[in-house]
Formats: structure tokens, sequence, C-alpha cells
């Protein structure tokens, strides 16, 4: 049974800290209230405590890597390692699986036939089949987006309490311009995608499904012929952006009263952070990056209508313009994720022919394309781009009473990186001969957190506070894999 992850959200909002509903100031109180609200509505974004953090840390003379970004192509439900990135193709037909190889532009090796978008240009990838899943769970998703192995809701009553790699670089390391969100992610549902946990609301993800406009699938992939509103920019009726700034200002005169007493100057900086977190809106530099309408057609073309595809697009402009993560969540289904092929009879996922085979010549385009488009505009050794899911799929087809469905296989899974500056053109670690269970070089959750932070340059020792304000190292059982530096 999954756990309502978006209850634990939906009561909270980016400007949380500016505690709207309690009673505080002197006559104005109400009014005061009633403008904060009205600011916790604008866009949901997390800018006031994110500026906050970078200025404290460049007067602490702390460095981060500039202009590093992330684009997370998370697969929803765990797609099988054996029928992508790890072929047993000299294995029994139910081991092996009803796919062929392609060879690939690394010599000797061979991932999926329907993966040849790829095969042409894996010299550019670094394939990991040794990643050792066996703590991850799906729905929520939170091992693998935290780098935590006691990130398990399903058994562990504080799961939800640590905060994924999004947000954590969301808190240390920033957007990479001003006007942007740092952490945004397009998901289908709450349970795919991590949040911030215990740092707090302001660090959760920026859900950019209402900030485009993009064509509407169904639970099956089945596309609706609708498209979805931007509606997230527009202004509410009777709020114009004249009116947001007289409102800002009305804040920053109420708080005069307590700034007259700070010593330090705390107050006046912490306005300076709202009024920039609102200048967002104002600014519309986040809403030029959702305009795909500003994209040459060619381009448009190029990535192709497909809802995926033109998320993956939008990707490219967020980090073009200063968002340093992106996670895409790769499913038309709420539930367990597309990728959960298990081929039960009468469910909803298909099995490796059924269910599968459709994904893959689709993640070929999407993944191909958007590696060929960041080297394009030289923004590739900058933007790691990551393609994953929560585990693999068991070594033996036709579990749970279908004919060639995988059940869920945390053992072992496989994954692919791209970009980033680092070293690919390599395949790190290798699988059981039967897909079993890593062989050699063991990868774990914490390894990939660790990588992704020495990215950003953030320092694996940081800590973040726990509810109960104990620190916690935000790399717990982990380093960064070495082949890839």
């Amino acid at each position: 049974m999954s756990i309502p992850h978006a209850a634990q959200h939906s009561a909270g909002h980016a400007f949380t800290s500016f505690h709207g509903r309690n009673r505080e100031g002197l006559m104005m109180l109400n009014r005061r209230g009633m403008l904060k609200s009205s600011l916790a509505g604008l866009a949901g974004l997390s800018l006031p405590a994110l500026l906050q953090q970078q200025a404290l840390a460049k007067q602490a003379g702390k460095s981060m890597a500039a202009g590093k970004s992330v684009i997370l192509l998370w697969m929803a439900g765990g797609p099988s390692h054996i029928d992508t990135w790890d072929p047993k193709p000299d294995r029994p037909y139910m081991n092996r699986g009803p796919f062929g190889v392609t060879q690939t532009k690394q010599p000797g090796v061979f991932i999926s036939e329907h993966l040849p978008k790829q095969a042409a240009m894996l010299d550019q990838f670094s394939v990991i089949r040794s990643v050792d899943a066996r703590y991850s769970s799906h729905q929520p998703n939170m091992v693998m987006q935290t780098g935590n192995l006691a990130a398990t809701p399903r058994s562990n009553p504080k799961g939800l309490t640590f905060p994924s790699i999004g947000s954590m670089v969301s808190k240390l390391h920033g957007a990479n311009q001003q006007g942007m969100p740092p952490y945004v992610a397009f998901q289908k549902h709450t349970s795919h995608i991590g949040y911030a946990g215990d740092l707090g609301r302001q660090y959760d993800p920026f859900i950019a499904n209402g900030a485009c406009r993009l064509p509407v699938y169904d639970l099956l992939g089945k596309d609706t012929g609708r498209m979805s509103g931007a509606s997230m920019f527009q202004m509410p009726t009777g709020l114009s952006h004249p009116r947001v700034t007289e409102r800002r200002s009305l804040v920053g005169q109420i708080d005069q009263l307590r700034r007259d007493l700070d010593q330090n100057g705390s107050m006046e900086a912490l306005d300076s952070y709202g009024q920039q977190a609102a200048n967002i809106l104002l600014g519309g530099r986040a809403q030029k990056a959702f305009d795909l309408d500003a994209e040459p057609a060619e381009v448009r073309d190029r990535y192709g209508k497909h809802l995926w595809c033109q998320q993956a697009l939008i990707a490219r402009r967020l980090i073009e313009s200063g968002s340093s993560f992106v996670t895409l969540d790769l499913s038309y289904h709420t539930a367990s994720g597309t990728w959960d092929n298990h081929g039960i009879p009468g469910g909803v996922y298909g099995g490796i022919s059924k269910g599968l085979r459709p994904l893959l010549p689709l993640f070929d385009h999407l993944l191909t394309t958007l590696v060929s488009d960041l080297k394009e505009r030289g923004l590739l050794d900058d933007c790691l781009v990551i393609s994953m899911g929560e585990f693999g799929r068991t070594p033996i087809m036709g579990t749970q009473g279908s004919t060639d469905g995988r059940n869920h296989w945390p053992a072992v899974m496989s994954m692919c990186m791209a970009g980033g500056g680092l070293r690919h053109n390599q395949v790190i670690g290798a699988s059981e001969a039967d897909g079993s269970h890593p062989a050699e070089r063991p990868v774990t959750p914490g390894d990939l957190a660790a990588t992704i932070y020495h990215h950003f340059g953030v320092p694996l020792d940081a800590t973040y506070d726990d509810a109960r304000n104990r620190p916690r190292y935000i790399v717990e059982n982990g380093e960064p894999i070495s082949e890839l530096f």
C-alpha cells in the first residue's frame, strides 16, 4: 500500500516561513497576514530561503561549481536491466527475454536492439551494470533519489524525512541564475518524485506541470488531443504586477517596525530575498524558459510532439536559463509507474513485449536528442544527464502468471549517464551471467548521491539538521564513482 505523500505537502507552500496565518505585529496584523498569504500563492518557488543560503555561503568563503546542473530521467516503475543496458544474449530464452541486441560505439559492448540511437553514440555514455538497489522500492521512490538506504516509507515511518538529492542541491548549491527555481520536476504523481523532507518545504521541487502548455496523455499513454494550460504564471483576478510590487512594499514598511530593533540587519536581508522571490514572476525569466513557442520550430520538431519529449526540451531550456536540477517523471500512470512491466494478465503495464517494447524507441529518441542538443549548445560538459529507475527486474520471465513479465528485482539494476564533464565511453561493473546480482564493482545509492554532489562541488561532509535539530551527513556510506572522474 502506498503512502499518501501528497497529504504531507498539500497544506504547505514555499513561503511557509512568512507564517501568513500567525498573529504578529501591532494594529496591522490581519492585513499583514493577508498580504503574506497572497504572496505565498504566487508560484510555490523557494527563492527567499535559497538566496539567503547562497549569501551565507559566500560570506563564509565557500565556493560552488558554477553552472553545473543535472537532468534526471526517472523511469518510474523500474526498467528491466536485462532488456535494456545489460542484455544476456547467450542465455536461455526465459532469462534473456524476447529482444535481440545491437553492437554499440563501445567495442564489444551490446545493448538492447530497441536502443539503436544510443548504441550509435554510446561513446558519450557510461553504463553502470552493477547498481545495488536492495533497499529500494517504488511508490514512493526515495532510496535512489535520496541516496539514503533508510528512505523507505513503506517500511520506515520516517522514510519521507530524508531530503532528496534535488532538494539538497537546491539548498546547498542553488540556482545558477537568479530568477529561476533551482529544483524543478514534472511529475505524474507525488510518490514518483523526491521531496525535501527535513529540509523544509521551501526546498521541495517546483512542480512545473502547470507552468507550460503540454499535450495531455491518459494513464495508458494515449494522447487525448487536449492541451494543459499554462496557468501558473497568470496573475489571479485583481492581482496585477504593480499590485504585487505594491504589496511587497507594504510588507517592507510593516517589517520596519522589527527591522529598527534588529542590530545585525537580518530582517533587511530577508526582505531582500523575499523581493527577489517575487521578482521571479515579475521578471519573466522563468516564464520565458517554460515557453516552448519561443523555441525554433525545427528544434521542436527534432524533439517531437510526444509529451515526454516536449518535457525534455523544456528541461534543456530550464538548464540553459539557470535551473540546477530538473527531474522528468517518465510515467503515464499515477500508480507504480509505466516501467513496472509485470505483465500480469489484466494489468495495465504489460510485460516485456507488450509493455516495454513500445517505450524503448521513444526513450531512445528522447535521451539521444537531449544529449545531442546539450552538446551542440555547449551545455553538456556542465549538465549531467542521468537515466534510471528504482530497481531492476527478475532474471526469469513469466512471473505472476504472465508470459513474459518480470517482477521487481532490487538485487541489481542498470543505469546510464552522459555529460557533466565526466569520463565516459565505458561500462562500469557487471552483473552475474544471468543478471541476478552484481558480479563486480557494486555501486550503491550513496555512491550515486556522492557523485552528484561532487559534480556540483558540494562538500561531501556537509550536514543538515533533522526534525530533532540533530546534524546528519548528506552522504552516508557513499563515495563518488571514481571511474567517472
